[in-house]
This record gives C-alpha cells, structure tokens and sequence, in this order.
C-alpha cells in the first residue's frame, strides 16, 4: 500500500503512537488474550439507538471490527476521539492526519461529536497535502452532534464541521449504511466524546449527490 505523504510528520513517529496507545491498557478487554473481537449479528447490527447517539461496546457492528486487537475498544471509549483514534489499527495514516493538520483539540475538545474515520487504505488517493487543505478535508468528516448508527439513518443528511463542503448523504442502515458512498467497515465505536464510524474511502468536500 503506497503511504500518504503529510507535510510536517513523519509515517513511522504516528505509528509508534499507535502501538504506545493500543498497549495501554490493550489486554483488559472481555475478548480475552489473543482472540478477535466479534462484531453483532448483523441482523441487529445497528439496530439500537439513543437520544444523544452514545454508544457502548455491544452496539459496534462491520466486518473490519474483528480487527482490531483485544482491548482496544475498552480502552478506546475511555479517551477522547483523537486519542481513541491513535489507538485503533486501523486508523494510523488517519492519526498521522490529525496530527499534521493540529486538529487533536478540534476532536478531543468538544462534548458530543460524531467522527467518520478513513482507513489507512482511503488515503491512497490523497497524496501529498498541505496542512490548511488536509484540516478542511478532516473537518468534512466530523459532525458537531453525536450520532449512533440509527441516528444517521434517521437524519438522512448532516452537515460537517466544513459546512461549505455542503452535508453528508446518508443511506441504508446498520451494515448496508453508506456515507457519501462510503460503507462502514466498523461503526458505533464508543469514545470519551464522540461515536466513531470507521470508513472504507475518504469523504470529499462536494461530493454528496
């Protein structure tokens, strides 16, 4: 897989942050020492829903959540959402992002959002970016209200934190939901202050048809 150059930050410096915080606390979790998370039926995957779109472990659903290494999930909604995001395996060139466009206080600061995070293969097709036109890309992918999946399935459209890229169109539910076009590959993440939908491209401003 080709790796996004980011001005300013180093690939290798992001991923020894994820290990760091993948092993903080990594072994903790129910799934038990080297067995893989198992994800919902997707019968019900997404199927429950709250007023203010928190989430727990129980209601994480996708195919890529098998993925993630015992623990992290238990350690991930103990920490705000960029520091959740440092801490999940599939998300290192995201974490790589985040840190070259300075927008860790932008995710970690609010009380309620909602944050679509590419996987590390989304950002294939990014190439080379300047921080000023990374941060607006990111911004595109957060949402200032916190939703869970059926939240989002009921909405229809949000609008970002970059409300000139115009909102984000929503269709399907729970394992079928995409994003602009984007299928979850592992969605309801819980997080300190954010629910974190993991996605399989990046979402581009003015995309939504």
């Amino acid at each position: 897989m080709t790796k996004v150059r980011f001005t300013g930050i180093g690939l290798a410096a992001a991923a020894a942050l994820t290990l760091s915080a993948c092993g903080n606390g990594a072994g903790s979790g129910s799934a038990g020492p080297g067995r893989p998370i198992a994800a919902p039926s997707p019968s019900i995957a997404g199927a429950t829903g709250t007023p203010d779109g928190v989430t727990t472990r129980a209601d994480v659903f996708g195919p890529a959540c098998p993925q993630l290494p015992p623990g992290s999930l238990d350690w991930m909604s103990s920490q705000p959402a960029a520091t959740a995001v440092s801490g999940n395996s599939l998300l290192t060139e995201l974490t790589a992002a985040i840190a070259a466009a300075k927008m860790d206080d932008t995710l970690n600061s609010p009380h309620g959002i909602t944050v679509f995070a590419p996987a590390d293969p989304a950002f294939d097709t990014l190439g080379e970016a300047e921080s000023t036109e990374l941060a607006r890309t990111l911004r595109y992918h957060v949402l200032g209200r916190r939703y869970d999946a059926k939240g989002l399935s009921t909405a229809g459209t949000a609008t970002t934190l970059d409300t000139a890229g115009g909102p984000l169109k929503i269709e399907g539910f729970g394992e079928t939901m995409t994003i602009n076009g984007a299928k979850i590959l592992c969605g309801n993440i819980p997080t300190e202050n954010a629910t974190i939908f993991v996605i399989d491209k990046l979402l581009t401003p003015g995309s939504a048809k």
